[in-house]
């Protein structure tokens, strides 16, 4: 009894490496010091994001002896021209993002595809159909 009170548990630690990534989906492959498969992907909350295979990604050590492992992000792209502290900008492939402005603008760029209702100053958006044509 006295020697099981007397040996001390393993502390958990934290360690961060950058990788590269192999296998891509929800459950993924990293090169750090040797490949590791199979690890989740965490992200900020509300954001769903797959890193492309060959992506520079962050990855979390914890637990004892750092074998609990997650990737948690990637190598952040060059901020935009004029880009304030507070502002969020979410770029995608091929040109696509969302960029939120501290003066309440939303800016998208790429091809915009809706789903659902559109409202436009809290009314049904409904689009003209004044001129005929097509």
């Amino acid at each position: 009894m006295w020697l099981a009170q007397s040996m001390k548990q393993a502390v958990p630690t934290a360690d961060a490496d950058q990788g590269i990534s192999t296998i891509v989906g929800d459950q993924m492959g990293v090169v750090t010091r040797g490949e590791v498969r199979q690890l989740p992907i965490y992200g900020p909350g509300g954001y769903v994001w797959l890193p492309e295979s060959g992506a520079s990604v962050l990855v979390i050590k914890g637990g004892p002896g750092g074998e609990e492992q997650c990737v948690c992000g990637g190598k952040q792209a060059e901020v935009p021209k004029g880009m304030q502290p507070g502002e969020v900008y979410i770029y995608g492939p091929k040109g696509s993002n969302v960029y939120l402005q501290k003066d309440g603008t939303i800016e998208l760029t790429g091809r915009i595809s809706i789903r659902g209702q559109l409202l436009v100053n809290g009314e049904l958006y409904k689009p003209c159909t004044c001129g005929g044509g097509l």
